[in-house]
């Protein structure tokens, strides 16, 4: 019995011991994990992209639609925005007569047109904080980094909500209030144009294109009659106005270009430079905003911008979608730009 348990201990003694992973191995195998994560990663990141690109996409070809609908109904397009005599206060966007056909039609028959969007009748029918600080999901693009809504510097309280959709509105000129020249682009202010302005084809003309909500901006500034050259003669040329580091493109209810418009003076995601306390923003221009006066026209340096790698998305006013690239030739995307310009558009 005693040789037994002595070949028994001796077994469990020198028997095969268990072996576990050593330091080395495992520092191998945390070197894979990360290989293998640093290569999916980016796949992962593309994919996500690529859902919202088609977000954005399925976004225009909803605004894209809506336009044509209210060109149905009325028999022309909106137009970009609407102030009695071009001297209200608050002109009304041609985002917010698209709402009907963007399924926003309850709350397009609460608004009071007829009064502006911060007037009492239009914040009561929409608490708490107001119609303009009502978030309009088909006008945010899901790659922007602030769907947010901006607040009220004073109060704190949401006062606006943003947008990432914009009507193209010209080339440098967007209105002329002495003589109500626009700017040949697909929307105008107080504009009625129909299917027959567009000379040089509905698929030939930019309508709507991607913007970067709370971009830097100088309104009511005095510009040049001349548009700029290079994106760095915008700055030097820049007297007067109000600077904002934020509040360009956060109004969708508001009909000023500085908020709801673009225009073609420079390729998509162009850097305009300007320099405040040795930081350097990228920035958007305009004169005398529309309907803040009389005599004095607007003009503005407004580019399109997105957060799309290499592009701008664009529903071109036959309703299509197309992506711009940042290489199109400044020539043929100010082509795009006109609506009867008489210029030959080739491929883009």
């Amino acid at each position: 019995m005693g040789s037994v348990r002595h070949v028994i201990h001796s077994q469990r003694q020198f028997g095969k011991p268990t072996r576990g992973f050593t330091l080395v191995e495992l520092l191998v195998v945390i070197a894979i994990i990360g290989v293998m994560v640093g290569l999916l990663l980016p796949a992962v990141q593309a994919a996500r992209e690529a859902a919202r690109r088609m977000s954005c996409q399925n976004n225009l070809k909803q605004l894209g639609l809506a336009l044509h609908n209210y060109e149905s109904v009325h028999r022309i397009f909106p137009p970009s925005s609407v102030a009695v005599g071009m001297s209200a206060g608050q002109p009304w966007s041609g985002q917010s007569f698209l709402l009907p056909y963007v399924e926003g039609a309850n709350t397009y028959n609460l608004i009071d047109f007829s009064i502006g969007y911060h007037a009492a009748g239009n914040r009561t029918l929409f608490p708490p904080f107001g119609i303009a600080a009502t978030r309009v999901p088909v006008l945010m693009c899901p790659s922007e980094i602030k769907d947010q809504a901006r607040l009220d510097t004073a109060t704190h309280v949401p006062q606006h909500y943003p947008l990432n959709y914009a009507m193209s509105v010209g080339r440098y000129l967007i209105y002329n209030p002495t003589n109500r020249v626009d700017g040949g682009a697909a929307f105008a202010p107080n504009g009625r144009i129909g299917t027959a302005g567009f000379v040089d084809g509905l698929s030939n003309t930019v309508g709507i294109c991607e913007v970067k909500a709370y971009t830097p901006r100088f309104h009511d500034a005095v510009l040049p009659s001349d548009e700029p050259v290079f994106p760095a003669d915008v700055s030097a040329n820049v007297q007067g106005g109000d600077w904002s580091a934020t509040n360009g493109h956060t109004e969708w209810v508001c009909g000023r270009a500085i908020h709801n418009g673009f225009t073609t003076t420079f390729t998509p995601n162009t850097v305009v430079p300007h320099v405040v306390g040795g930081q350097t923003f990228d920035i958007d221009v305009s004169s005398s905003r529309e309907g803040r006066s009389l005599t004095e026209a607007t003009r503005g340096v407004i580019t399109s911008r997105s957060y799309h790698p290499g592009l701008v998305q664009a529903a071109m006013m036959d309703g299509s979608v197309r992506g711009l690239t940042e290489s199109i030739e400044l020539k043929v995307y100010r082509a795009l730009g006109t609506r009867a310009g008489g210029e030959v558009v080739g491929d883009f």
